[in-house]
């Protein structure tokens, strides 16, 4: 039991590795009160004191729940293809649009890059029903307008500001009464996602009728993959570089690890 305690222990101080970072990240304790660290993966800051991991001389950081985010994703709002968790979106513009929620994200996502569909961390992980003091029933989560004439516009009944009718809600049908994603679940987190596994080869795939389509998935994807590669050469670049300018002026910060 001695042996497996200090095995333990060892394992804990000498951190982790994560696919997005070619530093380990060591789990961090107690940090200081005076400076909120923010999640690299959700943009969300540590409160609550919950676990976090993180590269104190490239000061990146990763909640436990965003460290052990899953790969791939299969998600119903995107039945069409699995989805891949990307460190860095692969946009010129070093951001994306969530169609979950509409807001903007430079973070993790998890993206199918064939069909240029994004969505934020803790959005994917949004339970499929919720209650809110606002309404005595359940809400179910709707990916887009509840209505069949989808020119319709409708307000959410929390904030009363019309809502997008591209984005995800929560609905109740009977009453219809409907919310936005963020009043609604007004402290997101990165929790629990839809079963996830690896793209499954179709045993009996249908023929396809467009000879160009799986190459411009294949060149897409390696496209995808050349810019992830080539803004984390720039990030380290970029990290080295705060690094030397941080020993010239002083001490760098410093955290208690486990």
């Amino acid at each position: 039991m001695g042996r497996q305690n200090r095995s333990s222990s060892n394992a804990a101080s000498e951190g982790k590795q994560h696919f997005s970072h070619l530093h380990i990240l060591k789990l961090i304790v107690n940090p200081p009160e005076s400076e909120t660290l923010t999640c690299n993966a959700c943009e969300q800051p540590n409160i609550g004191n919950k676990p976090f991991y993180g590269c104190n001389s490239c000061q990146y950081f990763l909640h436990e729940n965003c460290f052990n985010a899953p790969r791939f994703l299969n998600h119903s709002s995107h039945p069409s293809h699995p989805l891949t968790l990307l460190p860095i979106p692969t946009y010129s513009s070093r951001s994306y649009t969530c169609k979950a929620c509409g807001s903007a994200g430079s973070g993790f996502c998890f993206s199918c890059a064939c069909c240029e569909f994004d969505i934020h961390l803790h959005c994917a992980s949004c339970p499929s029903s919720i209650l809110v003091d606002e309404h005595p029933h359940q809400l179910g989560l709707q990916f887009g307008s509840p209505y069949e004439d989808k020119s319709i516009d409708y307000v959410c009944d929390v904030c009363n500001v019309k809502m997008n009718k591209d984005d995800w809600l929560y609905y109740c049908a009977d009453c219809d009464f409907g919310s936005h994603l963020q009043c609604a679940v007004t402290n997101p987190e990165v929790g629990v996602f839809p079963k996830q596994q690896r793209p499954v080869p179709n045993p009996n795939p249908v023929p396809n009728r467009n000879p160009n389509a799986t190459l411009e998935m294949i060149n897409a994807a390696n496209e995808a993959h050349e810019q992830i590669l080539a803004a984390q050469i720039s990030a380290q670049i970029a990290a080295r570089g705060r690094e030397a300018c941080l020993d010239l002026i002083g001490p760098s910060r410093r955290y208690s690890y486990y």
